[in-house]
């Protein structure tokens, strides 16, 4: 059962096909099918945090990812299943792994996928086992954009948790270099770096790479840190929830253009005490709900087609990551949260 003939795909996008029962809470969506490339030897990655972690205990087919289980499926099935439900669906993702086969496979998906389908096609890629070249690959097979998991804020988090510190292979520059590439091949906006809050990083430190690869040319696709069972990470807990929100609103303010990073203040922890905007004007974007959704790539009406609902927290929890517009309700804890004087 391994790849290109079988795939994992999201729990969210198993309901969204019917290939598994259930319903999400307060009726939010999953337009966007998340596929994951699998294979019997698995990632080669060992990230502190991740559930797919090459040493992580179990199977890799068994393995969760992002909180939730990843069912597999053969190929036609899951076709079928977006064609059967395709009304549901604006976007198919494809997620690489580090494994030397996954880069010539995800090309084949993404041609099998686009000649299917007239729907956009996205790929988490992974820079350790890519090439400039392979980037022009992925974009002649169709591909409409990119997705880069640098996770970490700083070079010294990601060292500790992806590279040297946990004898993994992945490096910090060539995750930025592989980015540069992307944009070059792909265009400005159409890259989109994954960033993970609460990792060990200040909230200056998180806004600052923010700002960063806004400036370069990309966007930011924001993940609340979730504990995984059996990783090395899973006895800490996730950012508080202020932090959350906070980091959720600079990056909105950054990605739409609204406002520069060095604008905002910071007390002498890092942590965020003012957005350097009017109180009327911040309070109107805070209300507007839209920074607090999810952060992923856009249909084709500009609206978030990969919402991911309830990836980042249990239903049952606070919700970190709206897959839906928050409302008023929401908006008003949304505020108590932010622990920032909107008056």
């Amino acid at each position: 059962m391994e790849s290109p003939e079988y795939l994992r795909i999201s729990l969210a996008a198993a309901m969204t096909l019917g290939f598994k029962g259930g319903s999400f809470y307060r009726n939010a969506k999953s337009p966007c099918v998340n596929v994951l490339l699998t294979y019997d030897s698995g990632c080669g990655g060992n990230c502190a945090y991740c559930g797919l972690s090459l040493k992580r205990i179990g199977s890799y087919n068994e393995k969760s990812f992002i909180r939730v289980g990843w069912p597999s499926f053969q190929l036609n099935d899951i076709i079928q299943g977006i064609n059967n439900n395709i009304n549901k669906v604006d976007r198919i993702c494809i997620s690489m792994v580090t494994n030397g086969r996954a880069t010539k496979d995800t090309i084949h998906l993404t041609q099998i996928f686009r000649e299917n389908f007239n729907l956009p096609v996205s790929l988490l890629i992974a820079p350790t086992v890519l090439k400039k070249e392979d980037l022009i690959k992925f974009k002649e097979a169709g591909a409409e954009r990119i997705g880069i998991s640098v996770d970490a804020a700083t070079p010294a988090l990601f060292s500790y948790l992806r590279g040297e510190g946990v004898n993994g292979p992945h490096r910090w520059n060539r995750y930025w270099k592989c980015f540069e590439d992307a944009l070059e091949v792909f265009g400005e906006r159409m890259v989109g770096i994954h960033l993970i809050v609460g990792l060990g990083e200040t909230e200056k430190e998180m806004i600052e790479t923010i700002q960063k690869v806004y400036n370069m040319g990309g966007t930011t696709h924001l993940f609340s840190f979730y504990p995984e069972v059996n990783s090395k990470l899973e006895e800490k807990f996730p950012p508080p929830i202020g932090q959350y929100r906070r980091i959720q609103l600079a990056r909105y303010l950054i990605d739409e253009g609204i406002i520069d990073t060095k604008s905002f203040s910071f007390d002498n922890n890092g942590k965020i005490t003012g957005f350097g905007l009017p109180s009327l004007k911040l309070n109107a974007i805070v209300e507007s709900g839209k920074p607090f959704m999810t952060s992923g790539c856009p249909d084709e009406k500009g609206e978030v087609a990969c919402n991911r609902p309830y990836s980042n927290s249990r239903p049952s929890e606070e919700i970190r990551n709206f897959p839906f517009l928050p409302e008023k309700e929401d908006i008003d804890k949304i505020k108590n949260e932010l622990e920032i004087d909107l008056n």
